[in-house]
């Protein structure tokens, strides 16, 4: 049942709706409507199950992207709804885009971005961004620019879950690229169980997941000789039950 609002969606209503297991999509870009959606089964992944291939494992330790929390979450929506191969339409419209900045203000919508360096610039090459209530994050959608961006962002965002205590990390809908980084489907009843299961506020924030990192870099380089990027760590963290 499509909404006759057109303003965005107050930020009570889109959490009531996350915490009863429902968010909206809209049929298009331009689309002033928006619907309701409930899943029948779920995509989650299991935030001690990250599967990390090799390639996957080596891209995260590189240099290559520098990776950073909330530093561009309007950049990094609007990439997501942006055409892509394949795909030229999007259910990500302006009014999603308008809800889900004013999301981000409340703290309550996170962004991970992914940046690589050319001739002096930033450029932002992939990200993700999702919303979060009591310990539960509910993973939005992704791009990619650069190979592996949207995958490193996403290792990225479990090690950081994981540090600050979350206990689930919803997907949404089951895809093969999620399949293959360890998501598996559960029924709607199960997941809201484990919602319900997720009550209450995380040991830590994910900025100050994300802070905690870095400090341990800092305290790792002034302890050793080699040098430890996040990367490292971040790949570090994950491997111990990946």
């Amino acid at each position: 049942m499509h909404s006759p609002l057109r303003a965005s969606i107050p930020v009570e209503t889109l959490l009531l709706a996350y915490r009863s297991g429902i968010f909206p999509m809209a049929d298009k870009r331009e689309d002033q409507d928006i619907f309701w959606v409930e899943p029948r089964d779920r995509a989650i992944i299991p935030l001690d199950g990250l599967h990390m291939s090799k390639s996957l494992r080596k891209a995260v330790r590189a240099p290559r992207f520098s990776v950073t929390h909330n530093r561009a979450f309007d950049d990094v929506i609007r990439a997501c709804a942006a055409p892509r191969p394949g795909h030229p339409e999007s259910w990500i419209s302006e009014r999603i885009v308008a809800s889900y900045s004013e999301l981000h203000r409340a703290g309550h919508a996170h962004s991970i971005e992914c940046w690589v360096e050319v001739d002096g610039d930033e450029l932002l090459v992939g990200g993700l961004y999702g919303v979060s209530f009591d310990s539960v994050f509910c993973g939005e959608s992704m791009f990619s620019l650069a190979d592996n961006a949207s995958k490193v962002a996403l290792c990225w965002l479990v090690a950081l879950l994981r540090q600050a205590g979350f206990k689930l990390l919803d997907c949404q809908f089951m895809t093969d690229h999620l399949a293959s980084m360890g998501a598996v489907e559960i029924p709607q009843k199960d997941y809201l169980k484990l919602v319900d299961a997720a009550r209450g506020q995380p040991q830590m924030t994910l900025g100050e997941a994300y802070a905690d990192f870095h400090t341990e870099q800092h305290l790792t380089a002034l302890h050793s000789s080699l040098h430890s990027s996040p990367g490292k760590l971040i790949a570090q963290s994950l491997t111990q039950t990946s």
